[in-house]
């Protein structure tokens, strides 16, 4: 992933933008140019009235011009203000309707990524990608773009008025302020890779700050809070120190304006004096120019801030790019084979797999389950059980070989119509904050109440929920956290009775179980495999006598299989588990 987020190519252009955020906006936008257009316009008639104040209507005492003046200037009042209301109303408006739009997007291309993208992101990260990298996206469709437009519009009308009024003086503003814009193109080059590394360090410090508050049982069990407070202390120290950066940049930029434009006042206020005296100007136009001057000025400087405020949206969208640009799990073309009906026969052919390149965790697996049928998985740990379990799912897609479903490759199959047909428990068994009612809905939110109870029956969940005084509606907490392990792991039970899958994976199903619990689950889960194709994960041996077959996985390989007493009777590998189980 470092390798994207240094290629160029992944970075967000000018063109790409336009293409895809202002032009599809162009009508609100063009709406917003002719306003601030209105609103500048509008804002030009004060300097010019101070000239017709001077020198006509206070040197002539002429009232009669003197109230059309002030009408006048009241009437542009009223129309700056006015349009500057319009225009902050309806572009920030658009701007958060935009913003909320691209995070559901990024949420939703994120959440199709293969699992593989997962197991190597932290969640904190992947929260402040959808929630933080889109936010400086205001500043394109917002009043910051068109107040860039709007700057350059009211800079060039004020430079023509300039002109108009004295040619050496503008000429003579001009110097400081080039030298000002070139200042400010090189200070926003360096920027942007700055906020870009700060939207990665904010990412960072993110996910490590949920994870601690995710894992605090461990932390306060451990007595680590010192460790994990000075772990928070120094990313919020990267981060401090890549704001700095930003702001030093930045502040470059201020105090060049400060300078260039001061020595520009001082040098107006020479060259103006002196043609006064001359008679070549008239205080009248003096002061106008003056005004204009500030007319000229502050869009300038403004744009340096609103540019500082676009290279910051543009290093955010450099990220979210980047992870818009990952293939979905579901975008593979070869996928196009939609299964209407699954028996369940499902077969593995040389199957290898490897999470690194080189580094393969299973090597030419072979077994079939026929519909219906239990298949157990057993063997030490890190042997190979939950990738094969992860193939099945379609987790994990294998490096050669094939897996068929019901004589279809799995992987020309559309994950909606295969995934629509599994049951999934695994050992993490993992609750969503809530209620337990919503938990196990959470497959079938239009399940009926008689289906809702028959799961919860089933899982033997109405054993402990008739004790809490909310029963069904309990609210559970963050990941379950207020109910024990064999308790979430019944309801996780119910909710996969409750899918009704043609497909059964149970991964270490009755690992949280006591022996009271365990005796009820088997028991719901002998009459859910019923007519299912099941796959079993169990380090309890005892828990799996009656399955169909029994494979052997060592290595990540096959070196037995058959059924419990075929196995026992051989006094392989499996008889040795079996019976050190025994003895424990």
């Amino acid at each position: 992933m470092a390798e994207q987020k240094d290629n160029p190519k992944k970075r967000i252009t000018i063109g790409r933008v336009f293409k895809t955020i202002i032009w599809p906006r162009r009508k609100l936008l063009l709406l917003g140019l002719v306003l601030i257009i209105i609103n500048r316009l509008a804002g030009l008639v004060l300097p010019g009235a101070s000239k017709i104040l001077i020198d006509d209507v206070i040197g002539n005492s002429d009232m009669e011009m003197l109230k059309m003046l002030l009408i006048a200037v009241s009437a542009a009042l009223v129309i700056q203000s006015s349009t500057s209301y319009i225009l902050t109303k309806l572009l920030s408006v658009e701007a958060q309707h935009l913003i909320a739009r691209l995070r559901s997007s990024v949420q939703q291309h994120i959440i199709q990524l293969p699992i593989k993208f997962f197991d190597n992101s932290k969640s904190g990260e992947l929260v402040s990608r959808i929630m933080t990298d889109v936010e400086g996206v205001r500043n394109l469709v917002g009043t910051g773009l068109v107040q860039l437009f709007g700057g350059v519009l009211t800079s060039v009308v004020a430079f023509v008025l300039l002109i108009r009024i004295s040619p050496q003086m503008t000429l003579y503003v001009m110097v400081p302020l080039i030298v000002f814009g070139l200042i400010s193109l090189k200070a926003f080059s360096i920027i942007r890779p700055i906020f870009r590394k700060r939207g990665e360090i904010n990412a960072e410090v993110t996910g490590r700050l949920t994870e601690s508050l995710n894992g605090i049982r461990v932390i306060k069990g451990f007595n680590a809070e010192e460790q994990e407070i000075k772990t928070f202390e120094k990313g919020v120290e990267r981060l401090f120190e890549n704001v700095k950066k930003s702001l030093t940049t930045t502040s470059l930029v201020t105090s060049a304006s400060t300078l260039l434009l001061g020595l520009a006042s001082v040098g107006i206020m020479g060259i103006g004096g002196y043609m006064i005296m001359q008679g070549a100007l008239t205080i009248g136009d003096f002061f106008a120019f003056t005004l204009y001057l500030g007319f000229l000025i502050a869009p300038i400087v403004q744009m340096s801030n609103i540019g500082s405020q676009i290279t910051e949206a543009f290093a955010g969208l450099d990220r979210t790019e980047e992870i818009m640009n990952m293939p979905a799990e579901s975008q593979a073309d070869e996928r196009t084979i939609v299964l209407k009906e699954i028996k369940g026969d499902l077969s593995f052919a040389n199957v290898s797999f490897a999470y690194d390149n080189g580094k393969h965790v299973l090597h030419d697996v072979n077994f079939q389950a026929p519909p219906g049928s239990v298949t157990a998985l057993v063997g030490s740990s890190g042997s190979g059980k939950s990738t094969i379990a992860g193939l099945t799912a379609s987790f994990l897609v294998p490096d050669s070989g094939s897996i068929t479903i019901d004589g279809v490759d799995l992987s020309k199959v559309t994950l909606d119509s295969y995934r629509s047909n599994l049951g999934v428990v695994l050992q993490d068994d993992f609750l969503f904050e809530g209620t337990i009612r919503e938990n196990i809905l959470f497959p079938r939110p239009g399940a009926t109440v008689e289906q809702l109870l028959h799961a919860v029956e089933s899982a033997h969940v109405k054993e402990f929920t008739d004790r809490f005084e909310d029963g069904l509606d309990t609210l559970i907490g963050e990941r379950g956290v207020k109910l024990s392990g064999g308790q979430r792991q019944r309801v996780a039970i119910a909710r996969a009775i409750l899918s009704d899958p043609a497909i059964l994976l149970l991964d270490e199903a009755t690992s949280n179980l006591d022996t009271e619990s365990e005796a009820y689950i088997q028991e719901s889960l002998s009459h859910l495999m019923k007519g299912r194709t099941t796959l079993v994960i169990a380090h309890r041996l005892s828990t799996i006598r009656k399955a169909d077959q029994i494979l052997v996985i060592e290595n990540g390989r096959i070196v037995e299989r058959g059924t419990h007493d075929d196995l026992i009777e051989r006094k392989g590998r499996y008889y040795d588990l079996y019976t050190f189980q025994a003895r424990i």
